[in-house]
C-alpha cells in the first residue's frame, strides 16, 4: 500500500462523512501486516456500510502468492483479491473461494469452489459473472443455487426417467399390455445411448445415431417406431416443463421411408378351404386348434383372440364384447357371433369354462395363448410367413367379403372394427349395421364350412401365394350363397345393446 495511503488512514475518520448518521471520530488500529489487511477492511465496510468492493486497498493475488499461503495456527484467514474476491486459508491447509458482495444492502458470500480444482483464473470469472448478475438488478446466490436446481432435476429427468413416465401413464389410461410391451421393447433400443442422458440436453443426433444402426440391422420398421415413440416421450418432457423442443420430431427425414406392409394372406376360395381343413386336423395343443378356427370365424385381431376373457361373452344373445382397453383404437368393439362360433365356443368351454381366458397358454392356464403361438401353428401347417399370417384373416375376409358383392362397405368396415373418428356417428353406424352384420357373420362361417368341404385332401391343396403376389383375386361364384343380404336370415335374431 502506498505511504499517502496509509497517512491518510492515521487521520480521524469522520462517520458522517461516510453517510451514516451520527458524527463521531474513529481511528482504526492499523493492522500490522499486509496480509490482515483483508480483515480490517471487513470491518471497516461492515460498520460505515461501505461496499467491499470500492475499499479493499489490496494488490490482485497471484497462483505463486496462493501456493505460498500456509496455516497460521488454528483459525483460517483470508487472503483478498480485487471486487471481494478473496481465498480462505484453513488450518488444514485447504482453500477455498469466496466472494463477498452485498445486494440491497445485505451483505452476503458465495462459494466458489476449492483451489486448485477451481483455478484464480475460474473464480475471478465467477466473480465477474456475478457482478454481472448483480448489475442486472438479481442475487448472484439465488441465481447459483437456481441453476444447482436445475442441474439436479436434469440428472432425475433423464429420458429414461420420462419415457417410463409416459408408459406408466399409458397402463393408467388402460392401453393393452400388448402394447406396452412393445413400448418397453422400443425404449430397450433407445436407452443404450441416450437412457441416462438430461431430457432437455439431447440433441438430434444422439437419437438418430441409435436409430441408423437398426437401419443398417434391416430394422426398418422398427426404426420408425422407436422415432415416433422417442417424440412422444419429449412432447410429455415439454408440456411437463423439462425439456424446450422435440429433438425426434423431424428425424424422418434422415432415414430410409418405411415400406407399406401387406399381412400376407389366402384370398383364392380352394385355398382357403385346404387351409380350414388344415386347420382341423392340427394334432398339437388343442386350444391353438380353437383359436385358429375362432379367428377364422370372427377376422378379428389376433391379439383379441388370444385375450379373450369368457366374462366378454353373451351367451344368450350370442354376442362378444371386447373392451376397450384391448382394442386398437381403444374403443369397444360389439361382434356378433354365428352358430359355428358359438359351438367352438361350447366345445372350448369343457376345457377352459372355469379359467379366465378362453384360449389359455399351454405353460400356464393363468396367462393367454403368447404372440407368436398362432403364426408358429400356421408355420407347422406348411404355411411360410409370405403366404399367410393370424393378422391375414382380416384379410381374407374383407376381401372375399367385399368381393361377394352381397354386403355393404359400412358393415364390413364395422365388422372389422374399423372405426369413425366421430362419436355420434359410431354410435349410430353401429346400431344401423348390427342386422347386417349379424347375417353377414353367419353367411361367412357357413361359406367357410362349404368351403372346407369342397377343399382338395392336405397332401393335393395348392398354396397360393401372398396377397401382394396374387394381386385382386378374380371374381367368383358362391354358389348357394349367393342371396342378396336382405333376404331373411336363418340365423337367430340378436338383440344389439
Amino acid at each position: 500500500m502506498s505511504q499517502d495511503m496509509r497517512g491518510r488512514l492515521k487521520t480521524p475518520l469522520k462517520s458522517s462523512n461516510l453517510g451514516v448518521g451520527k458524527s463521531s471520530d474513529v481511528r482504526p488500529d492499523l493492522p500490522a501486516s499486509e496480509a490482515d489487511w483483508g480483515d480490517f477492511w471487513d470491518r471497516v465496510s461492515y460498520r460505515f456500510q461501505i461496499i467491499p468492493t470500492l475499499v479493499y486497498p489490496v494488490m490482485p493475488l497471484t497462483d505463486a502468492k496462493i501456493r505460498a499461503a500456509k496455516p497460521k495456527g488454528d483459525k483460517p484467514y483470508k487472503i483478498y483479491d480485487e471486487s471481494g474476491l478473496f481465498l480462505r486459508v484453513s488450518s488444514n491447509a485447504s482453500k477455498h473461494w469466496r466472494w463477498r458482495y452485498r445486494f440491497e444492502g445485505v451483505k452476503r458470500t458465495l462459494s466458489f469452489g476449492a483451489y486448485p480444482s477451481v483455478s484464480l483464473a475460474q473464480a475471478r470469472q465467477k466473480r465477474d459473472d456475478g457482478l454481472q448478475t448483480l448489475s442486472e438488478g438479481r442475487d448472484p446466490s439465488k441465481e447459483a443455487e437456481r441453476k444447482a436446481r436445475e442441474i439436479r432435476r436434469s440428472a432425475i429427468n433423464t429420458f429414461d426417467a420420462v419415457a417410463q413416465e409416459l408408459i406408466e401413464l399409458h397402463e393408467a389410461n388402460g392401453m393393452a399390455e400388448v402394447t406396452l410391451v412393445k413400448h418397453r421393447w422400443l425404449l430397450s433400443l433407445l436407452t443404450p445411448a441416450i437412457g441416462a442422458r438430461p431430457i432437455n440436453d439431447i440433441e438430434p443426433l444422439e437419437i438418430l445415431a441409435p436409430l441408423k444402426k437398426l437401419e443398417k440391422g434391416g430394422l426398418n420398421e422398427a426404426v420408425h417406431r422407436a422415432r415416433s415413440f422417442a417424440a412422444r416421450v419429449f412432447k410429455l418432457a415439454i408440456v411437463t416443463g423439462r425439456a424446450k423442443y422435440n429433438p425426434a420430431a423431424d428425424l424422418g427425414i434422415a432415414l430410409v421411408s418405411r415400406k407399406t406392409r401387406h399381412f400376407p394372406a389366402l384370398i383364392a376360395p380352394d385355398a382357403i378351404g385346404g387351409l380350414m381343413r388344415a386347420i382341423d386336423g392340427f394334432d398339437r395343443y388343442i386350444m391353438t386348434r380353437f383359436a385358429l378356427c375362432f379367428i377364422a370365424q370372427t377376422f378379428v385381431r389376433p391379439g383379441e383372440c388370444r385375450r379373450a376373457e369368457w366374462s366378454e361373452f353373451d351367451f344368450q344373445n350370442a354376442v362378444w364384447r371386447i373392451p376397450a382397453e384391448k382394442m386398437k383404437m381403444r374403443l369397444e368393439h360389439v361382434a356378433p357371433l354365428s352358430r359355428q362360433a358359438m359351438d367352438l365356443l361350447m366345445q372350448v368351454r369343457r376345457y377352459s369354462g372355469n379359467r379366465q381366458y378362453v384360449f389359455p397358454s399351454v405353460r400356464t392356464w393363468e396367462r393367454p395363448l403368447s404372440e407368436n403361438t398362432l403364426n408358429a401353428a400356421l408355420r407347422r401347417l406348411g404355411y411360410t410367413k409370405n403366404e399367410m399370417v393370424s393378422h391375414g384373416f382380416r384379410t381374407t375376409a374383407s376381401t372375399l367379403l367385399n368381393e361377394s358383392g352381397m354386403w355393404t362397405p359400412d358393415a364390413i368396415e364395422r365388422a372389422l372394427s374399423h372405426q369413425k373418428a366421430n362419436s355420434v356417428r359410431r354410435i349410430y353406424n353401429r346400431a344401423a349395421h348390427w342386422d347386417e352384420r349379424v347375417e353377414m357373420a353367419q353367411w361367412w362361417s357357413d361359406y367357410l364350412d362349404d368351403l372346407q368341404a369342397s377343399a382338395l385332401p392336405l397332401e393335393k391343396r395348392d398354396q397360393s401365394g401372398p396377397i401382394s403376389e396374387v394381386g385382386e383375386a378374380p371374381r367368383r361364384a358362391f354358389g348357394r350363397f349367393s342371396r342378396p343380404p336382405s333376404s331373411p336370415s336363418s340365423s337367430p335374431s340378436r338383440r344389439f345393446a
